[in-house]
């Protein structure tokens, strides 16, 4: 078992003049300084990667440049997974002792620190070299055809996917460190300029700077107010890495890794009060939802027109207003939903406050839909 006993996270925007180490930086301070601890007692610092860092050894880099001098440190890769995948590593090493508190930190300047294009071709590199990158696709082109076989097969309009992102820049708006803060309706996004049919732009989440720390400790540390949080389950599951081969476009491993990591907390779906799940765009966070089970094949939109996942719903879901309105920042911005789940559970989310959750569950996918990664937090008394 391993408690998380602090986090720290960055307005996600455009922050022009600061570095990915300074955005880093500004997370860990946050972070540590919400745990009460200083920078001597941590003993281990596991970073993401950088597009506009691409340093080899990212993790001592960022040491270096913070003060630290941890007896254990790593850079972890997983694409959108990896800020999940961190966090489940370090659980993982404090369980095993490897560790006693572990500073879990990302963060890019990428939408100021590199250009439009440089932007499109690196992500683009998810593809297949050989059978995908040189026909050009970018990344919303694989994702259009996810979600033109998801309304193919379950005949979902695309005003279902509108809600998704309806609903998430509503909560966005509540939160101000979050990049889109203007309400939309669902004939916004329906209006909205077509990027990859039949997505269109507010299917799809901005490029932000921002950054966002985790500390991963033993113990509960110097935990205040409502009780610690606890990691109580965490799995992966990987079933392909480019969509040319993928076993099914509308079916993935969410459902895998999200089972294994309640059954490992000895819960089950029933025992979630709280979801934060990764919505790079409209149809990962309708795919994710339905796969997980929380929400029937085909029917994630509607749910969400019907208030569901809405914060006073029964399921509140990203709060924060997630990837497609409070930002994505790379590796950070996956993290931003385990700091609102943390916020939520301590009670101490201000405005965007509902009922106090006693269990959440985390899903990040990494990739197009083929790399995933789920984590249960608990609630301590």
């Amino acid at each position: 078992m391993s408690w998380i006993t602090g986090v720290g996270l960055t307005p996600f925007g455009r922050l022009e003049g600061r570095s990915t180490l300074d955005l880093m930086s500004e997370a860990a301070t946050q972070a540590l300084a919400s745990a009460g601890l200083e920078r001597r007692e941590i003993d281990g610092v596991i970073c993401g990667y950088s597009t506009t860092l691409p340093h080899l050894m990212l993790s001592t880099v960022f040491c270096e440049h913070f003060g630290l001098a941890p007896a254990y440190a790593h850079a972890v890769q997983l694409g959108g997974a990896t800020g999940f995948a961190m966090v489940m590593l370090a659980h993982l090493l404090v369980g095993a002792g490897a560790a006693e508190r572990i500073l879990v930190v990302a963060g890019e300047n990428r939408l100021t620190g590199q250009s439009r294009d440089s932007a499109v071709q690196t992500l683009a590199q998810v593809g297949h070299p050989v059978y995908e990158v040189p026909l050009g696709p970018t990344i919303p082109a694989y994702y259009g055809l996810v979600a033109s076989r998801y309304a193919h097969e379950h005949g979902a309009p695309p005003e279902d996917l509108a809600e998704l992102a309806v609903l998430m820049r509503a909560n966005a708006v509540r939160h101000p460190g979050a990049h889109l803060r203007t309400p939309v309706a669902a004939a916004e996004v329906l209006a909205s300029k077509p990027i990859a049919t039949p997505l269109r732009l507010l299917d799809c989440c901005p490029v932000s700077d921002g950054g966002a720390a985790v500390v991963v400790a033993r113990s509960p540390g110097r935990a205040q107010g409502h009780g610690g949080v606890r990691i109580t389950g965490a799995a992966q599951a990987h079933t392909h890495q480019h969509v040319s081969a993928a076993p099914s476009l509308t079916r993935f491993g969410a459902g895998d890794s999200s089972a294994r990591a309640l059954a490992q907390a000895g819960r089950g779906l029933g025992d979630v009060a709280y979801a934060g799940i990764y919505d790079s765009f409209t149809i990962t966070l309708a795919i994710l939802l339905e796969e997980i089970g929380l929400a029937p094949r085909g029917g994630a939109g509607r749910l969400a027109r019907e208030g569901h996942f809405s914060p006073d719903g029964p399921m509140p879901l990203n709060t924060h207003g997630g990837l497609l309105s409070y930002g994505h920042c790379g590796v950070g911005g996956a993290m931003a939903h385990l700091a609102e789940a943390w916020l939520q559970m301590r009670g101490a989310a201000g405005d965007r406050q509902g009922r106090v959750p006693a269990l959440a569950l985390l899903h990040g996918d990494g990739g197009v839909l083929s790399s995933h990664v789920s984590l249960v937090l608990e609630q301590a008394a």
